[in-house]
Parts: C-alpha cells; sequence; structure tokens
C-alpha cells in the first residue's frame, strides 16, 4: 500500500473491524477517530479525543486533528498532521524527542487532571505528589522544536 494523501471520514458509532485505507471513522460517541496509518503500513491509529489528547475540527466538509499524531510505537514510526482532510507529513523525530514528547504529555495530563480534581473539591490547594513536583520539564518540548523546524 503507498501512502495516503487526501482521507475520507465517516460518523460512526462503531469503529468497524475492517477499516478502509485513507478513511477516518469518528465515534463521538466514544470520543475517538480510528484510521489506518497513512504511511500504508496498515497499523490501526486510535486518537482519544479529549482535552488532553486530541482534538478535532470538522468544517461541514473537512475533518482536522490536533496535535499531530506520531506513531511511535509502530515500525514505520510515521509522523503526520491531519489538516482539511488532507494528510501533511512531518520530520522524523528522535528518540530523545519522542521521549522528551512523551513526558510533556503526561505532565499536561497530570497538571489537567489535578486542576479538574482542585475545582471539585473546592480546595485552593493543588493535590499534587511530591514525585509530580519533583519532575522537571524536558529542555525542549514539542511546539518549540515545531518552531525550531519552521524558522
Amino acid at each position: 500500500m503507498k501512502p495516503v494523501t487526501d482521507l475520507n471520514h465517516e460518523f460512526v458509532e462503531y469503529v468497524p473491524e475492517d477499516l478502509k485505507d485513507g478513511t477516518l471513522y469518528v465515534s463521538l460517541t466514544f470520543a475517538t477517530v480510528v484510521h489506518k496509518c497513512c504511511c500504508g503500513c496498515g497499523n490501526e491509529v486510535v486518537t482519544p479525543l479529549s482535552p488532553t489528547d486530541w482534538k478535532i475540527t470538522f468544517d461541514g466538509e473537512s475533518i482536522s486533528l490536533d496535535p499531530s499524531i506520531g506513531n511511535w510505537s509502530f515500525d514505520c514510526n510515521s509522523h503526520y498532521w491531519i489538516e482539511n482532510s488532507k494528510v501533511r507529513w512531518a520530520r522524523r523525530w528522535s528518540q530523545e524527542q519522542i521521549d522528551a514528547g512523551r513526558a510533556n504529555d503526561r505532565l499536561a495530563k497530570k497538571e489537567y487532571f489535578d486542576r479538574r480534581r482542585v475545582s471539585s473539591n473546592g480546595s485552593s490547594k493543588p493535590m499534587t505528589s511530591e514525585l509530580a513536583k519533583s519532575q522537571k520539564r524536558p529542555k525542549s518540548s514539542f511546539f518549540s522544536d515545531m518552531k525550531k523546524w519552521w524558522s
């Protein structure tokens, strides 16, 4: 299979067992978008929709997902953006960049859910562990890397 550049979309409740190449399956019921990897390797890519994962934009005709999709767990290591139902390929990341991105994702999720717990229990003090307080942000973030790359 050759790489996909243009995508179709289907709004579904349940993702079908057999995925078509070049189709984004959007389940609002389960807040998930699923597709076959755009490189053509055939792997199933699952992008959960949430404040700490991916966000979807549907303009009535096309789909965009944010942030980029980095298939770091696949042999292909493909990395791309889905914008207006088109695939825009991104540069490959080193293992160090992948590890830093994953650490940033974990920290962002923790901070988000800590804020949610604070607002739900009415306390003005976040409920963070000493471990989380001691963690340092990686030197480079996805966005700073992208900014450098585009400069």
